[in-house]
């Protein structure tokens, strides 16, 4: 059983054995391409909960209505990517096989694919959802596979056509584009067929990924790769809470904030509002 994060995201109380999510963090940015600094996105997100409110307006709800357990960050090995992804994998599998709910928060986005191998083989009719700036489709970055540059094409490795529904995407090489046609469902710019595509997707198991830079970065600079062209912050929270209502979401994850290139913490504030709407959409 997992032991409680001493300062944890505020509202979850819930002790492990009666939660149905349960978050932990992933503070590895190893991969990091271009700004380097979401390993400390964990930490952040956690400290800065507090300053909001458990109760959201805009769900008419709080966290206290929902069963969440935060048990802290995994101690990651800053050298060893694959070591990493074995973790991060452990983790995810422990926290399936005791009938919850994994909410993982990076970090860059490379750690995603540790929970993905998890989930898979606990659901291998997974599908991904998937919020992004970039496509994250590239065979390898600079000659290494494992990448956060690579991450969708190496879920897409494990899951093949059909399973990976991208949303918000405006960056990419054009190889990644060209791979994606016909093997991977991609809305460019925003979340108009997002509705329609979660009810394809219905009655199926579903990962959510959410990469915070499908922000535009004049609402959210604090992340390593900001890409002009974004969405707002309001549209980013009613998709992502369509995505936690209507889809059979069996786990699901937050990333790439980088705290520190956001002096004002507005970007750690909206990271912390959307983490806090998922789990209270999940959990009513």
């Amino acid at each position: 059983m997992l032991n409680r994060q001493i300062d944890s995201f505020m509202g979850c109380g819930c002790e492990y054995p009666d939660a149905d999510t349960v978050l932990f963090g992933a503070p590895y940015d190893g991969t990091t391409s271009f700004r380097p600094g979401t390993r400390f996105g964990p930490s952040a997100i956690r400290g800065e909960s507090y300053g909001l409110e458990e109760y959201s307006p805009y769900l008419d709800a709080e966290l206290s209505d929902v069963r969440v357990f935060d048990s802290g960050d995994l101690d990651l090995p800053m050298g060893d990517t694959s070591a990493v992804l074995d973790m991060i994998e452990e983790r995810t599998a422990l926290i399936l096989k005791d009938g919850k709910r994994p909410f993982m928060i990076g970090g860059e986005h490379l750690v995603t694919l540790g929970a993905v191998r998890a989930v898979a083989a606990k659901y291998p009719d997974l599908h991904i959802v998937h919020f992004d700036a970039h496509a994250d489709l590239r065979d390898d970055y600079l000659g290494v596979k494992l990448s956060h540059a690579c991450v969708l094409r190496r879920c897409y490795d494990i899951l093949g056509d059909g399973r990976i529904n991208q949303f918000g995407i405006r960056s990419g090489d054009k190889s990644e584009f060209v791979f994606g046609k016909g093997r991977v469902y991609t809305e460019r710019f925003g979340f108009d067929t997002l509705e329609s595509r979660l009810a394809e997707l219905k009655g199926k198991p579903v990962y959510f990924t959410l990469d915070l830079d499908v922000l535009d970065p004049s609402v959210f600079p604090g992340t390593g790769t900001p890409e002009p062209g974004g969405v707002s912050f309001d549209a980013l929270r009613r998709a992502a809470t369509l995505v936690a209502k209507e889809a059979d979401v069996v786990a699901l994850d937050v990333n790439e904030l980088s705290p520190h290139y956001d002096r004002s913490g507005v970007s750690t504030a909206a990271a912390c509002k959307i983490v806090r709407e998922l789990l209270i959409a999940l959990g009513i």
